[in-house]
């Protein structure tokens, strides 16, 4: 067998991983994949005789080609005009399709990365790969260009912010789905007082409607909430095509208008019984990226 098949085949048996990593550096699903293609192409040209870990060599390379893409996402217009949800991953209600197993694991859900998206890049490099992937600071710091002590100084006070803001949500997923279809109910039948029922005083819910100006917000307080549920639905209900489905592994919808086009998948975060953070991804451009199909 030739060297370049060789490289091939060991780059195929580490693809999951190297998705995994860049899917948690970038929370973006079509830039993890042009990452990881960037890996092999970084492979292809480089001289491995004396790599003797290629796995953890290849996640150092995707690494650095992940810091690379965050640094110059600063000059993206999407980055300034407002809310960018990180690309959910939808699976179908009934369980987590196999391809995305490897993306899921560690319970990365779409409100950890929100929190993530909130970090420098060096920080969410030497977080994601020291507590995500048990990278060691030695090979973190060269990746950063600090000092190992400095690149543990990152990692940390990215881990601070990560803890000061996580919620620890319910592990029942029926319970979830129970929640999230009491919402729903309530805002379909134009309840207000039971969608700020189910709703937590300091709910959150971001909505990511594309890069234009005013396009997409951040709202807080169940009533503001409950206010624009009921507004949203009495705007888009008729005709509407709405499915559970699994988003980020925890319960969620994922909504088509009566073309087949995809509306808008929606992630919910269930703690304590109500409803604590709704991520809505209604961006059009990306929702077809998503390559969603109605069920029959």
């Amino acid at each position: 067998m030739d060297e370049q098949r060789w490289l091939a085949e060991r780059f195929e048996a580490n693809r999951t991983h190297l998705r995994a990593v860049a899917y948690r550096m970038l929370g973006s699903l079509s830039e993890a994949d042009d990452a990881v293609q960037e890996s092999w192409l970084r492979l292809s040209r480089s001289d491995t005789h004396n790599v003797e870990n290629l796995q953890g060599w290849l996640t150092t390379i995707v690494a650095r080609v992940c810091l690379d893409m965050l640094r110059s996402r600063k000059s993206r217009s999407e980055e300034l005009l407002g809310v960018h949800l990180p690309d959910p991953i939808v699976s179908r209600e009934d369980g987590i399709d196999p391809e995305h197993e490897a993306l899921l694991a560690d319970s990365v859900g779409l409100a950890m990365l929100v929190v993530l998206e909130r970090l420098a890049p060096a920080e969410r490099l030497a977080f994601v790969l020291h507590d995500v992937f048990a990278v060691p600071f030695d090979e973190i710091a060269p990746i950063v260009g600090r000092s190992r002590a400095a690149a543990r100084q990152l990692a940390s006070r990215a881990r601070r912010r990560v803890a000061s803001a996580s919620v620890i949500p319910d592990a029942d997923l029926n319970r979830q789905r129970e929640v999230v279809g009491a919402f729903l109910a309530a805002a379909h039948g134009g309840d207000f007082d039971a969608l700020v029922a189910v709703l937590d005083p300091d709910v959150v819910l971001r909505a990511d409607r594309g890069p234009e100006p005013g396009a997409s917000r951040v709202i807080r307080g169940a009533q503001t909430v409950a206010k624009q549920a009921l507004a949203f639905s009495g705007r888009t209900a008729p005709g509407l095509i709405v499915r559970p489905a699994l988003v980020n592994g925890a319960a969620g919808i994922v909504s088509w208008r009566p073309d087949g086009q995809p509306f808008s998948v929606m992630g919910f975060m269930v703690a304590r019984g109500k409803i604590v953070e709704i991520d809505v991804l209604a961006d059009p451009e990306r929702l077809r990226r998503l390559d969603l199909k109605p069920a029959p």
